[in-house]
């Protein structure tokens, strides 16, 4: 199965400049950890990636969503009122003008980023200020967007979608399956019209027990939508015990109460067959395809079932997370850890982001991770993070 590497040929015969910074991207995370990690006390040189959550909004309800699925921590009243401290378009630019000599690869994502108000011109903002910008969308937006997307020349678009159309709905809501096809279809309409190759786009589907069985005729359909990749995310994970053990870590190591974990304890785990899944990904993989299909994170087939039916067993040690990416929350906060952000560095709304970054509280969670056993917090063993960079245990 490919890494996440693969996209990068691709990218390199088609948009040199932008492949050049994502390569970069990835040589300084493995700099960060060979270097940072083990001389710098704490502290780091390296920013590779740059995540930005701009809203706790979205228009979906996907039932394994840590935010707004069934166990999801960010929603209804209580989203709408997180709504309210979003971040000022003034206060990110201020942000990109203080980041952008490092050139971050630059991840927004939600709620649902196209409910954030200024995501056009604050994209505007980063792209010409140098950096490779990608969105992580539900696509239920796209259509009506398609011509300012493509002539404002977007790079990358990760789209969200679970399954052929019965199955994505059913986790996702009635009609999204559809409303992300003619999504892909007034993209792609635009970029013939205007003779543009932009913006790349890509498909993340999330695999759990209602879609596993149906991923392949998702891969069959999303052949006839010009996409650049495919990535099938194997999930995030946990239960009861191991969000007991991260609360009391996170107590006793860094003072903080959690409150996002326990959103991923969903139970859509529960009951996938690892033979038939690794079976149905080799002939994913297997596939005439026009684009990179990618597994996170690409297992050892005997491994799989491990993987969703013991969950307190790791796949990937070492989180690198920490000494060369962050998150940026909607409210201004700075996190190391995108999906679980109990634990605040500081605010962007503040102080400068260089110095949240090495700052005391940032230095205390890397001294703490890097002790930790194995290098990952008891909650990490299913983080999506950390199985994007996470060191790969023997054997998995």
């Amino acid at each position: 199965m490919k890494t996440n590497f693969a996209l990068v040929p691709k990218l390199f015969r088609k948009d040199p400049s932008i492949a050049a910074l994502l390569a970069k991207s990835f040589a300084m995370q493995k700099k960060a950890m060979l270097v940072d990690n083990r001389f710098y006390r704490g502290r780091t040189h390296e920013l590779s990636l740059l995540y930005f959550r701009l809203t706790p909004l979205c228009n979906l309800h996907c039932v394994m969503c840590g935010q707004r699925g069934d166990k999801g921590v960010l929603k209804g009243s209580f989203a709408a009122d997180e709504s309210k401290k979003i971040v000022s378009l003034d206060v990110y630019k201020r942000l990109v003008d203080e980041i952008k000599h490092k050139r971050p690869t630059i991840y927004l994502w939600g709620g649902e980023p196209f409910l954030y108000p200024d995501l056009f011109p604050l994209i505007d903002y980063m792209k010409d200020a140098g950096m490779a910008v990608s969105v992580n969308t539900n696509g239920t937006q796209l259509a009506k967007n398609a011509e300012e997307i493509v002539r404002k020349k977007w790079h990358a678009l990760f789209v969200s979608l679970d399954g052929f159309e019965e199955t994505n709905d059913r986790i996702r809501g009635i009609g999204s399956y559809r409303r992300v096809v003619e999504g892909f279809e007034a993209i792609n309409r635009e970029k013939e019209r205007q003779g543009s190759h932009f913006p790349h786009m890509g498909i993340v589907s999330t695999v759990n027990n209602l879609n596993y069985k149906d991923l392949y005729r998702l891969a069959e359909a999303a052949q006839s939508f010009k996409l650049s990749w495919h990535i099938f995310n194997l999930g995030t994970y946990t239960n009861e015990a191991i969000v007991a053990k991260q609360r009391a870590f996170m107590r006793e190591k860094l003072d903080t109460e959690i409150g996002c974990l326990q959103g991923y304890d969903t139970g859509y785990n529960e009951g996938i067959d690892g033979q038939e899944l690794y079976d149905i990904l080799t002939r994913i993989h297997a596939m005439e395809s026009d684009h990179p299909i990618i597994t996170v994170p690409a297992l050892n087939p005997e491994k799989i079932n491990t993987y969703y039916g013991d969950l307190g067993i790791p796949v990937r040690t070492h989180c690198e997370v920490p000494w060369s990416q962050a998150n940026i929350d909607y409210d201004g906060a700075v996190h190391f850890c995108a999906d679980y952000p109990d634990y605040k560095l500081g605010n962007i709304k503040d102080e400068s982001f260089f110095a949240i970054f090495n700052g005391e509280r940032a230095r205390r969670f890397r001294k703490v991770l890097k002790d930790s056993p194995d290098g990952v917090f008891p909650g990490c063993i299913r983080c999506y993070q950390n199985m994007l960079c996470g060191k790969k245990v023997k054997g998995f």
